[in-house]
């Protein structure tokens, strides 16, 4: 009887093989490790270059940074927002935190992100304006943003949905969570909303452990992510606060290993990049395909994603990987399935947002990846 070899292989995990240990020793043997020092100051800046904005301010998490981008905007209570449903929860969280209601909008299968013409038919149809405001009908709730996701890296098709927003005044904020690297006709992700936010979480493409960004081109909102990131203190060291504030400031000593990762990103997208081809190669031909970036995109190929071609295949592909010691793993469960998002108003019947949560598989897609790796792990997505 043939014995099945165990590969133990991550989904995806850090490659710390840059500066990261002199940087957070230099942290360690001056003393600067909280809120402030320079490699906090030296990772905005970089982040503010990569990201293609004038600004960066370093957070604690993603969550975090979508959570002060809607504060920034001005979403309050009653107030709706449209997202898609098909992305990691906090996105939808951060509309929640606000009190306001999300609005479910489908995405592409080309994207995996929100879909441009779902979008527009749902602003034509069911919005109008009020004393220049956008609101939804059914509800007389304005419609106080918007949140598209470029989940898996992939950018979504931005231009025409910055268009339906801005006819209609509706803000944009990009949740580049997992898109740091990507790009859209040669723009890095982040750049085109009124609002960017990322993650360096330790599954990211690049990490300081936890850890998160708001980007934008706009100083005022700068200021204010800043401001409202370290508890709105507005007097030195006088402690007065002009507003409730939050303790969200990234650290110094997670600072400096972002600024070591930073480094090492051109040649992380690279071998990713390598990695992704391979799949794609060792694919080709068969029933199941690779998710890909859509024309006039660069993703950054963070999570490699297979689509099999029924809900049935790709339960046997995900166990196959998961009994052969491969941390493989499904789309996010659907917002709009959620219990406590299961109610909330839907821009349509969110039927390519469950067709993808159903169809597909991520496989590991670590920089360090070897070919033999990729190899192995194909040959088990084509076995059963």
């Amino acid at each position: 009887m043939k014995t099945e070899k165990k590969l133990s292989l991550s989904m995806h995990e850090p490659v710390l093989a840059g500066n990261e240990w002199t940087y957070v020793k230099e942290c360690l043997d001056t003393a600067w490790v909280s809120s402030v020092g320079k490699f906090v100051d030296r990772f905005e800046a970089e982040l503010a270059r990569r990201s293609g904005t004038k600004h960066a301010v370093a957070v604690v998490n993603g969550t975090s940074a979508l959570d002060l981008c809607l504060r920034i905007l001005g979403v309050k209570a009653g107030d709706e927002v449209l997202v898609p449903s098909l992305t990691f929860i906090a996105t939808v969280n951060a509309a929640a935190y606000q009190s306001a209601t999300p609005v479910f909008v489908d995405v592409e299968e080309s994207t995996f992100g929100m879909d441009p013409d779902a979008l527009e038919a749902f602003l034509a149809s069911q919005t109008e304006q009020r004393g220049g405001v956008c609101v939804r009908k059914a509800s007389g709730r304005r419609i106080a943003a918007c949140v598209p996701v470029h989940a898996l890296g992939y950018p979504v098709r931005i231009e025409p949905l910055l268009e339906s927003c801005a006819k209609r005044g509706i803000p944009v904020l990009e949740d580049a969570a997992e898109a740091l690297g990507s790009t859209y006709r040669g723009r890095p992700l982040g750049s085109f909303g009124s609002l960017g936010a990322l993650s360096f979480n330790g599954n990211k493409i690049l990490t300081t452990g936890g850890g998160g960004a708001v980007v934008t081109n706009d100083a005022e909102l700068a200021r204010r992510a800043k401001h409202l990131s370290t508890q709105a203190k507005s007097d030195g060291d006088a402690f007065w606060h002009d507003e409730v504030g939050f303790n969200y400031r990234l650290t110094n000593v997670a600072a400096a290993l972002g600024c070591a990762q930073l480094e090492q990103l051109d040649g992380f997208m690279v071998r990713k990049r390598e990695i992704a081809n391979l799949y794609r190669k060792l694919l080709a031909g068969s029933p199941v395909k690779l998710a890909w970036e859509p024309e006039g995109a660069r993703a950054n190929c963070w999570l490699n994603t297979a689509i099999a071609p029924t809900p049935e295949s790709a339960a046997k592909i995900l166990a196959a990987l998961r009994s052969r010691g491969v941390g493989a793993r499904p789309l996010w469960a659907p917002a709009h399935r959620q219990p406590m998002f299961k109610d909330c108003p839907r821009a349509s019947d969110m039927a390519v947002t469950d067709r993808l949560w159903r169809a597909c598989v991520s496989l590991p897609s670590s920089a360090n990846l070897s070919d033999e790796d990729v190899a192995a792990v194909a040959a088990i997505v084509l076995e059963p």
